[in-house]
């Protein structure tokens, strides 16, 4: 589709957007201020996106005030809201870093009645339902979801006289194609980066294992499934960034893996959907193929509403608007559009038309396309965000291994290291699983006290 071709379609789908999903405030009392935090609304001077979105929800309902919560300063994102939660001043929506802490201080409104008998909520995918409900009750909604898995060069693939891997290919296939792609003498890589390999390796071969071998409730680290994961990262490490000697990284222009993709130096480039609008400018034929096997990755951010709110309704209004609201998204691609951009995200309440909207700003993108319409057994990656004790049990935690001169290494140096020969990963991995999920039991267990 030509540029004006797109752009007109997308005037269209913006109008027909709107008019399929007008916004319907609950009632609430006059006069309202919502207190808002976020990391994403720049300055006043700015005025970004997101900014310009707050403006429209306020020209629309003139009887709401936004009022932004200065969150500069040092600290992390959840000491600054625990030093507001403790003078009694907790923003009214806010931003989550950490779902797990919320709950335990009670900061999160129940917002199970409201988003039940809400129409655009009963379009949002389940898996990101599930992310911001805990013990059945909805706790936050979904500010925004990315879907993440390989973005493929097919000019790289048709040059080597090779099919491009596309959406739904086999792993068999795939892997196939990124070794075959793979010249470093001459430049070219299969694959960026070997890490997250790890990551989605066990869900192609154990579909209730989901990113990074979580079930649901535990970490499989001891499952054949996960195992043969680090094995294959270890085994394609030779075609990834990471592969390449000091005497091979001279036939790159790339100066980190960041590059590779840009400067068509890889087949396949692990991103998520925000990389999008960068990708603009490629010179090349790109598209989106996700995971073997047909699936992609979630990734989410969240808004929670403070059940110190003085209006929750108001709130959870106000948070509508800014997450999954269709109205919401169809202004946003109206804003986007009309500074020559591309809407900031995906659209979080999935319909055909929502889907319509986002693909006229990217245009024939036929991968990408398919895995906006086959979301629902997405493995989501945001587990920090959601999971009580993942954090630790990913991470942090330190499971009493020495490696080496290393003392006392955490779970990250465990996963970051299993190619580097120093130990092997099997010799460890059902002490890694009983650790990492006596962590998540705990944590569970203490969250649901």
């Amino acid at each position: 589709m030509k540029p004006f071709a797109r752009i007109m379609t997308a005037v269209v789908l913006v109008a027909l957007f709107i008019g399929l999903s007008a916004h319907a405030a609950p009632v609430k009392a006059a006069g309202v201020t919502v207190r808002y935090a976020n990391w994403n609304v720049g300055t006043e001077e700015e005025n970004n996106l997101q900014r310009q979105l707050i403006a429209a929800y306020v020209a629309d309902h003139p009887d709401v005030t936004i009022e932004f919560v200065d969150m500069s300063g040092d600290g992390r994102w959840d000491e600054k809201l625990t030093n507001y939660a403790a003078k009694g001043e907790l923003p009214d929506v806010f931003m989550a870093d950490g779902m797990p802490l919320y709950i335990k201080n009670g900061w999160t409104a129940d917002l199970t009645d409201l988003v039940a008998s809400d129409a655009d909520w009963a379009n949002v995918p389940a898996v990101l339902q599930g992310a911001v409900t805990h013990s059945g009750k909805v706790l936050g909604v979904p500010a925004a979801q990315f879907v993440m898995g390989y973005f493929v060069n097919h000019d790289l693939f048709d040059a080597a006289n090779l099919d491009a891997p596309a959406y739904g290919v086999s792993l068999d296939d795939f892997l196939s194609a990124v070794t075959a792609v793979s010249n470093v003498q001459q430049g070219v890589l299969g694959l960026d980066e070997m890490e997250p390999i790890i990551g989605w390796y066990p869900n192609t071969q154990d579909a209730n294992l989901k990113w990074f071998s979580f079930d649901g409730a535990h970490m499989n680290y001891n499952s054949a499934a996960f195992k043969a994961g680090i094995a294959k990262a270890a085994e394609l490490m030779p075609i990834t960034w990471q592969g390449l000697t000091d005497d091979l990284k001279p036939n790159f222009k790339s100066q980190g893996p960041w590059e590779l993709f840009l400067n068509q130096e890889v087949g396949a480039k692990w991103d998520g959907g925000w990389a999008v609008p960068g990708f603009a400018s490629a010179s090349f034929n790109w598209d989106f193929m996700g995971i073997p096997g047909g699936n992609q990755v979630m990734v989410t951010d969240i808004l929670v509403v403070s059940q110190t709110a003085s209006d929750v309704a108001a709130a959870y209004d106000f948070a509508k608007w800014m997450s999954f609201a269709a109205a919401g998204y169809a202004k946003e691609a109206e804003l986007a559009q009309a500074a020559g951009g591309t809407p900031n995200r995906m659209p979080v309440s999935v319909t055909p038309e929502s889907i319509a909207l986002y693909m006229s700003f990217v245009g024939e993108k036929p991968g990408l396309q398919q895995a906006l319409e086959n979301l629902t057994n997405s493995p989501v990656e945001s587990l920090a965000k959601i999971v009580p004790g993942y954090i630790n049990a990913r991470w942090e935690g330190k499971p009493g291994i020495d490696i080496g001169e290393n003392k006392d290494v955490n779970m990250w140096f465990m996963f970051a290291n299993s190619a580097s020969g120093q130990y092997k990963y099997e010799d460890y991995s059902a002490q890694l699983e009983e650790f990492a999920n006596k962590i998540l039991d705990e944590a569970l267990a203490e969250l649901s006290s």
